[in-house]
């Protein structure tokens, strides 16, 4: 059965409502957050508590950095690997606390659109060049122990550089990319349920299609999974190639245990995130929410220093120099 054709009437009402609501989209200029609504009377309490971990986050991943650049025994790709990642970490917090922690103390919580973009686009470049890193790490690792022979003439200075490079540049391309087709969406709502600018939250509010932004956030997706992927190769070949000798096999988790934990720690707080924007309740507590909104913003910044702080000896002694000297 065929339906009626719509009249010229009905298209001009359609079109002047499509064009009032790209009209009325532009008037938004400024989002609001909800994710602190129910923390006002306790805001100098998790004020407190968030300033003391944001600036622990600051000295011990300042501490790692400072202490690879200083101990030339640590000048190795690995180590300077190591100091990308506690760099970006101090990169994608920057993004987040500093907002947060004005959003206690103020009565009103809200964030520029502008700022919302440059927050969702510093959060999401961070997420995503702590995933490339690790897989950088994870190649040097694989050549370090299944291509001994061959490690220094393959993760050359000017390899490492590359590398590193990589761990930035593709990353960064690939989000700024989103950010832009986010740019270009005319909004009509100004509300974000949660702490700070994410992109599920902004593409919510469009007036229009959303498709384009759904496909390039699912070939993300597939595009970092490889990464993840590469990865679980990298170790599966590494266990091979130690499995005949126990002390090969020691050695091995002794360099690479702290890099999986890494990996691991990372994965399961970005997919809290992940599943938790999409499918996650609104009738848990607020306060629960939030924390697993942003543990991937917590967690991997703390625990990761302090992983490697503990399982490399060169890194413990040059510690224990530093904490010698000052006494």
């Amino acid at each position: 059965m065929l339906l009626p054709a719509a009249s010229p009437e009905d298209l001009s009402e359609r079109y002047f409502q499509e064009a009032m609501q790209k009209k009325n989209s532009s008037y938004v200029t400024v989002f609001t957050l909800s994710g602190l609504n129910e923390s006002s009377t306790n805001k100098y309490i998790y004020f407190s508590f968030t300033l003391l971990g944001y600036l622990f986050i600051i000295c011990v991943n300042l501490t790692l950095i400072v202490i690879i650049a200083l101990e030339k025994t640590l000048h190795e790709p690995m180590y300077f690997f190591l100091c990308n990642l506690s760099a970006n970490a101090l990169y994608g917090t920057a993004g987040f606390y500093p907002k947060l922690l004005f959003d206690f103390l103020s009565d009103t919580h809200v964030i520029s659109y502008s700022g919302c973009l440059l927050q969702r686009f510093v959060i999401y470049s961070f997420s995503a060049c702590e995933l490339s890193n690790l897989t950088v790490m994870a190649y040097d690792r694989y050549v370090a122990i299944c291509r001994p022979l061959e490690y220094h003439a393959i993760m050359s200075p000017l390899t490492t550089g590359k590398l590193i490079i990589f761990s930035w540049i593709f990353p960064l391309c690939c989000v700024c990319i989103g950010t832009l087709l986010t740019f270009r969406l005319p909004l009509c709502g100004s509300h974000i349920e949660k702490l700070y600018c994410d992109n599920w939250s902004i593409v919510k509010l469009s007036c229009v299609e959303t498709t384009v932004n759904i496909v390039y956030g699912y070939v993300l997706i597939c595009i970092f999974f490889a990464h993840f992927i590469f990865i679980l190769f990298s170790y599966m070949k590494i266990l091979r190639a130690c499995r005949a000798s126990s002390i090969a096999m020691s050695k091995c988790l002794q360099t690479c245990l702290p890099h999986l934990l890494t990996v691991i720690n990372y994965i399961i707080a970005l997919l809290f995130d992940l599943m938790y924007s999409r499918y996650g309740s609104y009738d848990i507590p607020q306060v629960l929410h939030n924390l697993l909104s942003v543990e991937f913003l917590i967690v991997p910044p703390v625990f990761n220093p302090i992983i490697y702080g503990l399982n490399f000896q060169k890194i413990q002694n040059r510690v224990t120099r530093m904490c010698s000297r000052s006494k």
